[in-house]
């Protein structure tokens, strides 16, 4: 049965889902800067249009001229992501306020909302360091962390799963493992797109006719590199972008032959249907970041393989719950049983016994 709560965390994770892709499109639409300023927009709470605005943002922002396109682009992630704000905070009241119930999750609510005020911070910076990448990486993957956090609370309150049985440590191990590893390739995914590195090869299985081209790993991952002026359009050279998108591939290797192998070990264990939803999430991943290579990055399926990104995220986040759900469960059960041994022995030892 359902707990307290369960449906408004179902309707904030389905939110936070349309919250990423429309932070993806925002971003593949080179719309980041379309607002200049923040939380408004040329310092109004919408897309200035009259004259008097129009007037206004070229007098207050002559370097940033209105484009409405990408300013509504902007603007409408922004509505999108405060409203999902003001669903997380009402989350984390709730459980305040029930936090002596039974089964009433309360650190992970108050974990969203910090993780979500934090989110706040870095979309502020996103804006007025001219999306400098390290921001905007940190950005995407605060939206898929919080997005992974609620759907996980979600798990927690449908109360709709039984415990499994005591499964084997190396499928816990695994599955552990194969979301430690889609973590970094979201990174990685994240560090493409704030580099304008996704089209850096546009061949496959080669890049540049090669199997291993000339790259600039140094200048490719320079993580402290100096803020601003601008990074629209990027200001990596050719070697250091073929860097990023390579290292992007291999991780895109690895992480397929680990969630191959965990969905061997799911299947092995009797746990068919997530072993299918494993599959069908790779399958989907990989297919679209081949077809963004061939395709040249048409818009809708580079938001498509954020979609897929963020929905092999949630895949690994259920595998995670589950398999961890049957530990918890067995711990307990062994923890009941040896009490209750202990309590008839110590039973028998009472006088007149």
């Amino acid at each position: 049965m359902a707990r307290p709560g369960f449906r408004l965390a179902l309707f904030a994770t389905l939110l936070a889902l349309v919250v990423v892709l429309l932070g993806a499109y925002t971003r593949l639409t080179h719309a980041g800067l379309g607002c200049p300023d923040w939380p408004g927009c040329y310092g109004f709470i919408s897309v200035p249009n009259s004259e008097t605005q129009l007037a206004h943002a070229e007098l207050h922002f002559p370097e940033a001229p209105v484009e409405a396109r990408k300013g509504w682009n902007e603007m409408v992630h922004r509505y999108f992501a405060g409203t999902l704000a003001l669903m997380i905070m009402a989350l984390a009241a709730q459980a305040v306020r029930r936090r002596h119930n039974g089964g009433q999750p309360l650190k992970l609510p108050l974990l969203m909302l910090c993780v979500v005020i934090a989110q706040a911070a870095f979309g502020m910076w996103t804006v007025t360091l001219k999306l400098w990448p390290q921001v905007v990486t940190a950005h995407l993957l605060g939206g898929v962390a919080t997005l992974s956090l609620l759907f996980l609370l979600t798990l927690r309150l449908s109360g709709a799963f039984a415990p499994l049985p005591q499964l084997p440590s190396r499928l816990r191990l695994l599955a552990a493992l194969g979301l430690v590893l889609v973590i970094g390739q979201i990174a990685l995914g994240g560090w493409v797109s704030s580099n304008y590195a996704a089209v850096a090869c546009i061949d496959l299985p080669t890049c540049h006719g090669e199997w291993w081209p000339k790259a600039d790993f140094a200048n490719g991952f320079h993580l402290t590199q100096h803020i601003g002026p601008n990074y629209l359009g990027g200001q990596l050279d050719s070697d250091a972008r073929t860097a990023i998108h390579l290292t992007h591939r291999v991780g895109a290797v690895v992480v397929t032959l680990v969630l191959l192998a965990l969905a061997w070990q799911l299947q092995r264990a009797g746990l068919k249907g997530m072993a299918s939803l494993v599959l069908l999430a790779l399958a989907a991943q990989v297919g679209l970041g081949i077809s963004n290579v061939i395709f040249h990055l048409p818009l809708p399926i580079a938001v498509a393989h954020n979609a897929g990104g963020a929905a092999l995220m949630l895949t690994l986040t259920l595998v995670n719950y589950r398999t961890r759900s049957a530990l918890g469960w067995a711990t307990k059960t062994k923890r009941r049983h040896r009490f209750e041994v202990q309590g008839s022995a110590h039973g028998q030892l009472q006088p007149g016994k």
